[in-house]
């Protein structure tokens, strides 16, 4: 298992300590850092900044939203970011959620499989630099009506193969991603409850006639390491109250329904009452330590080895650190969370 650096959104005032924390985990052989992107700060800029003040870590995005860009326009991306960083590109999708989708960009949030699939298809086929022309539900290039003709790619990656990652939640996006992509990204993996999510996985790749071997299990995983684990724990309460209770609508939230299918029901009904209605703070108490604990690493090193060493049994082969710490921290965080790596005796 190998670690990671998930950096989420850009713009929220600590750029400077999250610059030098991607610094600091390519200094430590972390093997990518990853950018995420809402309707604030854009992962690719982020990236393309990180890129060029490291040396040898990946940069990922984590997540390119699929309604805010065209698939030639993401190629574009992919192409031109892994040409700047030297090879060093990891190309993460999401589909978002329908208040962005169809708020922010304008997109209906309908058949998000479909959707998926084919943006997948057009832009592996723009990588490959093939002349792209493609007759599917949601996308035809080029328009039938109309003066366009199939174009191919001017830019050359550095590799042939741009690695593809999804972030999928549901049951069905899963299976999905096991089908069609190169790495999952998932939020609020659990050691204790994620059999079924890679049941899904394989079931995705059976489909597609491949094993999942070489396949990236990468989740995004708080980290404050500290004394007392449940001490801890309250420093991601409000990160987990905002997904539980606040993303999405009350009949639309996928956050809340991994929730409940990972046998937190009644107490993530609580979170979402209580942070739609306002009381934060009553949505944040809500929110229990068994879950916290149970997605994050929480405690003292030895603690955050165990933990480390059940999340590789479970099938993660990335864990992608978000530590949920002061700046003026974020180095000994990264360097106890080496160290405890080393301890489970489970690095790749």
């Amino acid at each position: 298992m190998r670690l990671g650096l998930n950096l989420g959104y850009w713009g929220a005032g600590n750029d400077a300590s999250n610059l030098t924390l991607a610094k600091h985990a390519d200094e430590l052989g972390f093997s990518v850092v990853w950018a995420a992107e809402a309707y604030g700060s854009d992962a690719p800029t982020v990236l393309s900044w990180i890129a060029a003040q490291t040396s040898n870590i990946d940069v990922g995005s984590a997540v390119l939203q699929i309604p805010a860009r065209t698939p030639a326009t993401t190629a574009m991306t992919a192409a031109t970011l892994d040409s700047l960083s030297g090879g060093r590109f990891r190309l993460g999708l999401g589909v978002s959620g329908p208040q962005v989708s169809e708020g922010w960009h304008g997109v209906r949030f309908t058949s998000p499989l479909g959707r998926t699939r084919e943006y997948m298809d057009i832009v592996r086929a723009a990588l490959r630099r093939e002349k792209v022309s493609y007759e599917g539900e949601h996308f035809r290039l080029p328009l039938p009506d109309g003066p366009g003709k199939a174009l191919r790619l001017t830019v050359h990656p550095v590799r042939e193969h741009i690695p593809m990652y999804l972030a999928a939640i549901g049951p069905r996006n899963v299976e999905l991603t096991g089908e069609l992509a190169d790495g999952w990204l998932p939020v609020f993996f659990s050691p204790e409850h994620a059999g079924d999510q890679l049941a899904q996985l394989r079931t995705g790749a059976a489909k597609s006639g491949r094993d999942l071997a070489s396949f990236d299990v990468a989740p995004t995983v708080p980290l404050v390491p500290g004394d007392d684990w449940r001490v801890c724990a309250d420093s991601v309460r409000a990160y987990a109250a905002l997904y539980l209770g606040g993303m999405g609508s009350k009949d639309k939230n996928f956050y809340n329904r991994l929730a409940v299918r990972m046998g937190f029901e009644a107490e993530a009904a609580e979170v979402q009452e209580k942070f739609l209605a306002k009381d934060h703070a009553g949505a944040m108490a809500a929110v229990p330590a068994e879950f916290l604990d149970a997605t994050s690493l929480l405690g003292p090193k030895e603690r955050i080895a165990e933990r480390m060493a059940a999340f590789a049994e479970a099938g993660a082969t990335t864990l992608s650190l978000s530590p949920f710490v002061a700046p003026e921290q974020g180095f000994d965080a990264l360097r106890t969370a080496v160290d405890a790596l080393e301890l489970a005796g489970v690095a790749g």
